[in-house]
């Protein structure tokens, strides 16, 4: 039995609404108005982008259900972005490895291109509903200027990331000439209209030289204009862009923009990533996870300023590359501890909608948020990793995305009297009072409001008393209003608490699986209809911290 109740806002007195029983006895009001009949301009599905380093974990067995679930939200409107297409090996993964073996020399030094593996990753996108987001790279193993030791040894904490992947190529025509003939198989594979409807970048945060480019800046330059001359000579009308960079606050974007510019290196968006950074703060209680969203935030608003100031490129459209709490998805730690929960889904609410306003703000078309989270395959049930889902089982970060995908049509104008304005999050985070705050979006004669009780502290917190007020319904919901709620929280969609309820089981035996994926379900909930008047209508629910709250309203049937 949900705990929301509706009712007209003549018959609702302070305090009448139904307790959430997960929620802290303390509440504190707050008043979401929404104009239904306002238009915001259309919604635009900017969440439907996702990634790993690990390509081949695509294939495998969490991987293809894990695909098929994103695949399942917008269907041909999915992108995905994986490292390592390009990389040397027999496709066996790793943490932060992956490799296809495209290409090799025979003892002539002739090229070798073999497609079968990075076929096997796309053929097992498109068959669920998926697009690549196709980044090239990293360098073969034949095309290296430094190419022992080639793989890395990298693990959590120790090992080194920038081995013989991370070089330059030794022949620019010879990696040219690899991304021809690659994509030119493609368009033999998928067709001219299906791969033109794709993205193409270079490489990946190439002015992070310690972790995953070993050039120069002007090496990685003389990189992407071959690379883009090699799509353009098998597809001119493909989309190409980047450089997908770190958003490390330098004048990496800039120097690029100028570059293109100077080279009239074919730009069709750009692209650039931006990261939150949790931490750990100890106090007389004990400690606890503290988020980052002022980082995150800002790292996106500096990367948005400099392509606001390009004469050339402000018109292009934008896809932030990466956009996440913090920087390793295959990290593990106390910092990383809000990754199975509802932080994580909360923290995703929140910071969608401010990274679209801080797009807004600077007159930029912000057409893309990727999300560098997939799932880790034979790992330890909710093991730590930054992840959409455990053993094929939805995390509740997961079922926010499911959210954002039920919100279509117009936007609406949507005011919380206690949604923190974007500049005093840039400013403190949210330190202080909580952010109570909402989106909302028509689609014919179906209102839905996405509302997110959000926190940078992972602690106890009073639930929100939310009162709803919508207005301006139209003449189809003269005889009420039917409410679908589907809820975000430490009860509802949520796997890692019923896991931890369970005592953690390490190997879950199938009874348990089968609970937890019960568990893990976006179940929607259907409270009495409510009474409209006037086109106005009220509803109230008990929203507790870190929660999720998807509203959908649509015309009572007579």
């Amino acid at each position: 039995m949900h705990r929301m109740m509706v009712a007209l806002a003549a018959l609702l007195l302070p305090g009448a609404a139904v307790a959430d029983p997960v929620a802290s006895a303390d509440t504190f009001a707050v008043t979401i108005d929404v104009a239904t009949g306002s238009d915001a301009g259309a919604v635009e599905p900017v969440w439907r982008f996702f990634g790993a380093d690990e390509p081949n974990y695509a294939t495998m067995k969490d991987g293809r259900t894990t695909l098929a679930t994103l695949g399942a939200l917008a269907p041909g409107r999915v992108y995905f972005r994986a490292h390592n297409l390009l990389t040397s090996g027999d496709g066996t993964p790793a943490l932060k490895w992956g490799s296809t073996g495209v290409y090799r020399e025979d003892a002539r030094g002739r090229a070798i291109y073999d497609w079968t593996i990075v076929d096997r990753i796309f053929d097992t996108y498109r068959a669920r509903g998926v697009k690549p987001y196709v980044e090239l790279g990293f360098m073969p193993e034949a095309l290296s200027t430094r190419p022992h030791p080639y793989q890395h040894d990298w693990r959590p904490g120790s090992g080194t990331l920038r081995t013989g992947w991370a070089y330059p190529p030794r022949d620019y025509a010879r990696w040219e000439e690899l991304i021809h003939r690659w994509v030119r198989h493609c368009v033999e594979r998928y067709g001219r209209a299906e791969v033109a409807s794709w993205y193409f970048e270079t490489w990946n945060e190439a002015n992070l030289s310690q972790y995953y480019w070993a050039g120069t800046r002007e090496e990685f330059f003389r990189l992407h204009d071959a690379a883009v001359r090699g799509v353009k000579r098998a597809l001119p009308e493909a989309r190409v862009g980047g450089p997908d960079n770190a958003g490390a606050g330098d004048d990496f974007l800039a120097a690029f923009l100028a570059h293109v510019r100077a080279a009239g290196t074919p730009t069709d968006f750009l692209s650039f990533h931006a990261k939150g950074q949790p931490e750990v703060v100890k106090h007389a209680g004990g400690e606890h996870v503290r988020m980052g969203l002022r980082t995150h935030l800002r790292a996106a608003d500096h990367e948005f300023t400099t392509i606001a100031a390009d004469p050339v490129y402000r018109d292009r459209p934008i896809v932030i590359g990466e956009s996440d709490p913090e920087g390793c998805a295959a990290c593990q730690g106390p910092a990383n501890a809000y990754r199975n929960g509802t932080m994580y889904a909360s923290y995703t609410a929140a910071s969608f909608p401010r990274l679209i306003e801080l797009a807004r703000r600077r007159a930029l078309r912000l057409e893309g948020i990727l999300t560098w989270a997939f799932e880790f395959e034979d790992q330890p049930p909710f093991a730590g990793f930054r992840q959409l889902t455990s053993g094929g089982i939805d995390l509740p970060v997961m079922n926010v995305f499911k959210l954002f995908a039920k919100m279509t049509g117009r936007n609406l104008r949507s005011v919380s009297d206690r949604q923190l304005p974007l500049d005093t999050i840039l400013r403190d985070g949210v330190r202080g009072a909580a952010d109570v705050g909402s989106v909302a979006s028509r689609d014919g004669d179906t209102v839905s409001v996405l509302v997110w009780h959000y926190h940078d502290d992972d602690v106890a917190g009073a639930s929100a008393a939310v009162r709803l007020r919508l207005t301006d319904l139209p003449p189809a919901f003269a005889a009420g209003a039917k409410v679908t709620e589907y809820r975000v929280d430490a009860r509802h969609a949520n796997s890692f608490a019923a896991w931890r309820a369970m005592g953690s089981p390490i190997a879950p035996t199938d009874a348990q699986r089968a609970a937890l994926l019960r568990a893990a379900a976006l179940v929607p909930s259907t409270p009495a209809p409510a009474a409209v008047t006037e086109g106005r209508a009220v509803l109230d629910l008990t929203l507790p911290r870190q929660g999720v709250s998807l509203l959908v309203v649509s015309p009572a049937r007579r």
